[in-house]
This record gives structure tokens, sequence and C-alpha cells, in this order.
């Protein structure tokens, strides 16, 4: 293993490569990754680099995002079966059908998005900044999408703003159930319980903090508690894990993995890197489109 994170290394220098993986992702990952964080972080890194090629060890909505920000770099995907179920749950007609329900109020979708879905929305927005981004559009309804449960999550964080949520989900988050939080309260009485808020409202409800993979990981930095259940992707508790030694982490269930998530390896990235694959193009008029649609996140 050592022999191929060398290589991959080497090959990083010689192609002026930069490597982005998700905290989602197989933690041996980390090993070769210049930038490992959420979908907020990963994308200023694609939109800052002054890399030539950047391999993208996410989904492909990431991907994506990042050819979008660095339309002249190569973006690079190593195994193209990383899709995102939530991303897949919702095309350009059925958006279409939505807005069409509630015209004129103003469209916002979640990162967790095709380009396609972004060209057709007006501002996109992450895990950690959705509710500022919704505050700031200072309108009293918005159309969020394609995650019910976020959207859900911002208009209780606002309260004076109506959010009207398309019906998607992250199958990996609805895997948390209440109970399990109930057990996991139970089981572990002085521990912290931290969620993602794309798990149910049900399940956010029942938890100490709720927050983007970035905050959690946060929270558990700056926190004075030595103890934590993570009611998010495993991914989050191996690094924490790693990072934290001192402190103590459950995972609030087995099961909470994204398959989709796991299939990259060391030895996809190297192949990725040598052979320059699976190279990701985007229709130049939907780009544009979906440009200005992250554009205006980051204003």
């Amino acid at each position: 293993m050592d022999r191929l994170e060398t290589k991959i290394k080497k090959l990083k220098k010689e192609k002026n490569a930069i490597i982005l993986a998700h905290c989602y992702q197989n933690i041996e990952i980390d090993s070769v990754a210049d930038f490992v964080g959420d979908s907020l972080y990963l994308s200023q890194k694609a939109k800052d680099t002054n890399a030539d090629i950047i391999v993208f060890a996410g989904v492909s909505f990431m991907a994506e995002t990042a050819k979008l920000l660095s339309p002249t770099k190569k973006v690079l995907l190593p195994r193209t079966e990383s899709g995102c179920f939530m991303a897949n749950m919702i095309d350009v007609k059925s958006l279409r059908e939505f807005k069409a329900k509630h015209p004129d109020i103003p469209t916002v979708c979640y990162i967790n998005s095709t380009a396609a879905i972004k060209a057709e929305c007006d501002i996109c927005c992450t895990s950690s900044n959705a509710v500022d981004i919704v505050k700031k559009l200072n309108v009293p309804k918005v159309l969020f999408l394609p995650d019910t449960y976020l959207g859900k999550w911002v208009e209780k964080k606002l309260e004076n703003v109506e959010v009207i949520t398309y019906n998607g989900f992250c199958p990996t988050h609805l895997r948390i159930l209440p109970e399990d939080m109930d057990f996991a309260r139970k089981t572990y009485p002085t521990a912290k319980i931290l969620a993602h808020p794309e798990c149910h409202t049900k399940v956010s409800e029942k938890a100490d903090f709720v927050g983007s993979t970035k905050e959690i990981m946060e929270c558990v930095k700056h926190s004075v508690d030595k103890e934590f259940v993570i009611a998010t992707e495993k991914g989050v508790l191996d690094r924490l894990q790693r990072d934290y030694p001192d402190k103590i982490f459950h995972l609030i269930k087995e099961t909470i993995v994204c398959q989709n998530m796991k299939w990259h390896t060391l030895e996809d990235i190297y192949y990725s890197l040598k052979n320059e694959t699976y190279e990701i193009t985007l229709d130049e008029t939907t780009a544009q489109k979906a440009t200005r649609c992250i554009e205006r996140m980051f204003e």
C-alpha cells in the first residue's frame, strides 16, 4: 500500500494534479488526498486550485461541481458508479413540474444535485450554508430541492420563511430512526448525539447538535465533552476516531454507510491519474447556467 501511495504522489507531481476527497470516502484515501472535507470546502478548493488535473474521490455531482468551478481543468472521477441516490431522485422534467406548481418563488438547490438541475435553479447551497443562503434571499417563500429534510430543517431554523420542499431524501441518513436515537441516549447517557440535517425531522429533534459534516467535526474539536454518538455516515466517525484518540465515539448504527461513497480505492485513484480516466464533460449551455447558480452561493 505504501508503494501505491508513493506512485500516486509521484504522478500528482508529474501531472500537476490534486486529489479532493470527501469525508465519506474510505479513510485510506486521505493518505494521498490534498484536501479532505465536506461539499462546501471541496467546492472552494476546486474553485481556487492552480492544478491542471483534479481527481475527485467523491460522487458524480461533486466531480461535476468541480468541473463547473474549474472549467479549464481536467476533472476525473475514478469510478463512474459513484452516483448519488438523492441527486438521482429529481430530473429536469420533475423539477419543471415542481416549479410550475409554485410559480414565481425562488428555487434553492442543494449542492447534492446534478449540473442539469443546478442549471434550472436560482441559487445553490450546501448543508453548511443552507440557512444563511435562504435567509439572505429575504423572501417569504422558497422552493427547496432535492432534500426535503434539509429544507424543513432550514424552515425550522428561520421560522419566518416557508420552505416548500421536493420529496427527495438521502437513503443512508433515512436509515437512522427515532428509536435508534432513543437507544443511543439510553445506552450512552453521557454522550452528546450529533446528527446531520439530512436525517429525518423526528431524528434531528432528538439530537444534541445538528450540523453539516464539517460542523459536526468542528463541534467535536471544540467541545469539552469526551463521548459522542455520530448520527451520520461512517466516514465521519472513522476520521474523528483517528483525529481525536482521547475521545470516545459510537456510530448510531452499523448500517449508516453510503456504498456509492465507498467505491473508490487507492488503486482506482492511481489508475484514474495514470490513464486520466474518467473525465467529466458537460454541455456548454447547461454548464454556464449551473455555474451561475453556484456562483450566486459564493457571492
